[in-house]
C-alpha cells in the first residue's frame, strides 16, 4: 500500500453551496432542516470515535457534542476555500466530540503517561532492531514481563487513548493530527504542499512497515470507513481483537513518527 487515505464522506447527501451559505440568514425552520439533514453525519462520526470507549460514556453525549460541531461548521464554512462541506463538517464534528471527551477528563494522567512510555518504547526498539517489534521486545525495553505488558495494553485500549486523530508533534509546538497527514486539506496552498507531501510520505512508509493485520485494520477503519464490528467480520476475529490490533498499530506508528521527528530535528 503506497499511502493510507481516509474517506471522510458521511451518509448524508451533499447540499449546494448556496443552501449552506443561506444558513446564516435563514429562519429557524430552515436552519433546523439543514441541521436535521446532516445529523446522520454526526452519528457516523460519533460511531467511529466510540471504538473502545468505556461503557459509562453515553452515545447520546457524543451526539450532543457532535451537534455543536455541526452548528459551528454551518456557521463558519467558507465555500471559497475549495474544501467540500462534508469534509469540513467531519473535522468540526470530530473536534467537538474530542473536546467534549477531554473536558470530561475521565482518563487519569498516569494512564496517558503510561501510553506515552509504551509508544516511545515501540519507537526505540524498532529503530534499533530495524523491524516491527513484538510484545516481548517492548516488554523487555520497559523492564516488565509479558503479563504486565498485556495488562497495560488492555488498560490503554479500554481508555480509548489511541487514534490517528491524536496529535503528533506536541513537543515541537507544531500540533497536528496524524490524520491530517493523509487528508491534505492544504494541497492547493503552495506554501504547505511540499511540507505536507513529506509528512505524508513519512506516514505512508510507517504504515507500509506495519505487520499485515495491523495495517489491514487501519486501512479498513480509516480508508474504507468500516466500524470495528464490520472489520471483525472481515478478518474473522472478535471486536476486542480488532481493538487490540488498532491500539498496537497506533502505538507503533506514533513511536516511529516520534523517532523520525527526533532524527530530522
Amino acid at each position: 500500500m503506497s499511502a493510507l487515505r481516509h474517506a471522510e464522506a458521511g451518509p448524508a447527501p451533499p447540499l449546494g453551496a448556496a443552501a449552506r451559505a443561506a444558513y446564516r440568514s435563514a429562519d429557524a425552520a430552515t436552519r433546523e432542516a439543514l441541521v436535521l439533514h446532516y445529523l446522520p453525519l454526526v452519528k457516523h462520526v460519533a460511531a467511529r470515535l466510540a471504538m473502545g470507549l468505556p461503557a459509562h460514556i453515553e452515545m447520546d453525549d457524543l451526539h450532543s457534542y457532535g451537534v455543536f460541531g455541526l452548528l459551528d461548521a454551518l456557521e463558519k464554512f467558507d465555500p471559497t476555500r475549495g474544501v467540500k462541506f462534508e469534509t469540513y463538517a467531519f473535522t468540526r464534528i470530530k473536534g467537538a466530540i474530542l473536546d467534549g471527551l477531554r473536558a470530561m477528563d475521565w482518563v487519569p494522567a498516569s494512564m496517558r503517561q503510561r501510553a506515552r512510555q509504551v509508544e516511545e518504547a515501540f519507537g526505540r526498539v524498532e529503530a534499533r532492531i530495524g523491524r516491527s517489534a513484538d510484545d516481548a521486545d517492548v516488554a523487555t525495553e520497559l523492564g516488565i514481563d509479558l503479563e504486565e505488558f498485556a495488562r497495560i495494553l488492555a488498560d490503554i485500549e479500554r481508555a480509548s487513548l489511541l487514534s490517528l486523530d491524536e496529535l503528533w508533534g506536541e513537543e515541537s509546538g507544531e500540533d497536528y493530527a496524524l490524520l491530517d497527514l493523509v487528508r491534505n486539506e492544504h494541497a492547493s496552498d503552495p506554501t504547505h504542499t511540499a511540507e505536507w507531501r513529506n509528512r505524508e510520505k513519512i506516514l505512508a512508509d510507517a504504515v507500509d512497515a506495519l505487520p499485515d493485520r495491523e495495517r489491514t485494520v487501519l486501512t479498513l477503519f480509516y480508508y474504507d470507513g468500516l466500524v470495528p464490528k464490520e472489520i471483525a467480520a472481515v478478518l474473522g476475529v472478535s471486536v476486542s481483537r480488532i481493538s487490540q490490533l488498532h491500539s498496537r498499530a497506533v502505538l507503533r506508528l506514533r513511536g516511529r513518527l516520534e523517532q523520525t521527528q527526533r532524527t530530522l530535528l
